[in-house]
């Protein structure tokens, strides 16, 4: 017996058997079980979703000799003849292959005539959104008045090129794109079905290459199979996808978080050795920013057990929520634009070096003459998305007179020194210190910001001051009901609007712009101002 693809020996054959979908599948079911059946059904969804395994379904239900059921028989002639794709009264068209206004009069001319074998003739198109414009035209008096033994089913990828009247004579259903969870469970099971031997960490790989397409998914395993033999695991499904080692990624981005050039272009030198999908590697750095991005936000993420927590609490603090998004939106540019680099490794290189680039850091001025001048150590400190260089000497003494004493703290200062994850730093700079009483630790927050206060965050800062000043601290955060102590975050902004107006006032003072606004009348737009250095 020939060998049959996976795709199609595990296709859905009733509504049970179908993964996902349940918002469509429900209100198919409640339909049929009710007996409340519109004469035109349009199923949406990108590739791979089910759409016509669903219409043929329908198709079943509506014809199998039992009845109109939600639960075909699959025995009964009519059901065994959908399932084989020889059932008279189903009517399948592809509609990219069908487009001209003849093909559609022709394939209607036989709607007035009543079902040969089954109870309703039932008409399926699909990508019916590349019908033209005249055979629309033909198909919407049909489904203006059908008669009462036909039903139409109409699936596209694409339901935006389908014309509004069209759309609004048909009940349509959106398909979602499948989770990789969903897809690999569902690749798990027919793995233990049909004895294959996979790895988990190969399941994870397929199913995230599925990109929501369980059909593709599929055709994916059916590859894997072919490639790794006996044995499905998870080196050899990288290798076949060409799928980017999760631990490079890590690599280049603690290099980009260090300010490592030199480490980053390494990283980059070893990748190249494995013959990599540049473009692939971009997008694995995106994701992973993605995920930092919406950890420092909340305080976790869903990680489809790619990234472990460890890294992802090193990699939050390692970058700020500033730096992560810059470098999200430059690896979003360098992939569009890499088709345009030289060659992919260069395209890739410059990516990640447009990274350090353009982050906001001050420059280091050069020596004014006399030969290089002694470079002092500088340590760089981020503080909500700003960062700064400066002598390591003050820090350490900095660091000694805060730990020496809690008498009058710089809460600010102290901030740009701890080393926390990005959601407790959003949380303590939303904080006020008010003191110190024993061994507690008293804050206010911000009552605007106390939706970051989890419990988790506050005991994660009271390990942090903890180890900073080498004791055992609690800490008490209590919301500031009136809102007036001065945060960080409060002190920032207040100093941005104190340049900005200082800025304001330094042109209308400027003789200059006095002259200009009296030549031409001229108003100065205040949202235009920009202090220099921001």
């Amino acid at each position: 017996m020939s060998y049959l693809a996976l795709a199609r020996k595990w296709r859905p054959k009733t509504f049970a058997d179908t993964v996902g979908q349940e918002h469509v599948l429900k209100a198919l079911v409640n339909a049929l079980d009710s007996e409340r059946l519109h004469h035109a059904y349009m199923f949406t969804g990108t590739r791979g979703v089910g759409k016509t395994t669903i219409a043929r379904i329908l198709a079943k239900s509506l014809n199998c000799e039992k009845g109109v059921t939600s639960s075909p028989c699959g025995t009964c002639s009519a059901c065994v003849e959908i399932d084989e794709g020889r059932f008279v009264d189903l009517i399948e068209v592809d509609a990219a292959s069908k487009t001209k206004v003849d093909d559609t009069r022709e394939l209607l001319d036989n709607v007035q005539y009543a079902p040969t074998r089954g109870r309703y003739k039932v008409y399926l198109i699909d990508e019916v959104h590349m019908l033209s414009t005249s055979s629309f035209n033909a198909l919407l008096k049909t489904l203006e008045e059908p008669p009462p033994h036909v039903k139409f089913l109409l699936a596209t990828t694409d339901p935006q090129k389908v014309p509004v009247t069209v759309l609004s004579r048909c009940l349509q259903f959106n398909l979602q794109r499948l989770t990789v969870q969903l897809i690999g469970e569902r690749l798990q099971y027919i793995c233990d079905q049909d004895k294959t031997r996979i790895e988990q960490a190969a399941v994870d790989l397929l199913a995230r290459a599925a990109d929501g397409s369980l059909r593709d998914a599929l055709s994916l395993l059916d590859q894997a199979i072919a490639y790794c033999g006996d044995e499905v695991d998870g080196d050899s499904v990288a290798k076949m996808l060409g799928t980017i080692d999760r631990n490079h990624v890590i690599r280049i981005l603690r290099s980009l978080g260090q300010l490592d050039a030199e480490g980053v272009l390494d990283a980059v030198a070893e990748i190249d050795k494995q013959f990599p999908d540049y473009g692939r590697l971009i997008d694995e750095l995106a994701a992973t920013l993605q995920k930092i991005a919406v950890f420092q936000a909340v305080g976790r993420v869903e990680t489809d057990g790619q990234i472990d927590d460890d890294t992802l609490n090193e990699l939050s603090g390692l970058l700020s929520p500033a730096d992560v998004q810059l470098y999200y939106q430059l690896a979003i540019n360098g992939r569009r634009d890499l088709d345009l680099s030289p060659d992919p490794r260069s395209g890739a290189e410059m990516c990640f070096l447009r990274m350090l680039t353009f982050r906001p850091a001050s420059a280091s001025a050069p020596a004014a003459s006399g030969g290089a001048a002694p470079q002092k150590k500088t340590i760089e400190r981020r503080a909500e998305g700003k960062a700064t260089r400066i002598d390591a000497d003050q820090v350490a003494a900095t660091d000694q007179k805060s730990a020496a004493s809690w008498d009058q703290p710089d809460w600010n200062e102290l901030l740009t020194i701890l080393k926390m994850p990005g959601s407790v730093r959003m949380l303590a700079s939303n904080c006020a210190l008010v003191g110190r009483d024993g061994k507690t630790v008293r804050l206010t927050l911000d009552p605007r910001s106390e939706s970051y206060l989890t419990r988790e965050r506050s005991d994660r800062l009271a390990r942090v001051l903890s180890e900073h000043f080498g004791e055992s601290l609690n800490l008490d955060i209590s919301v500031d009901s009136k809102g007036e102590a001065e945060t960080p975050l409060k002190a920032e902004h207040r100093m941005a609007d104190e340049r900005l107006e200082a800025a304001r006032k330094s042109l209308e003072s400027d003789p200059n712009v006095q002259t200009l606004k009296n030549m031409f009348g001229g108003e100065l737009r205040n949202d235009t101002i920009k202090p220099l250095g921001d």
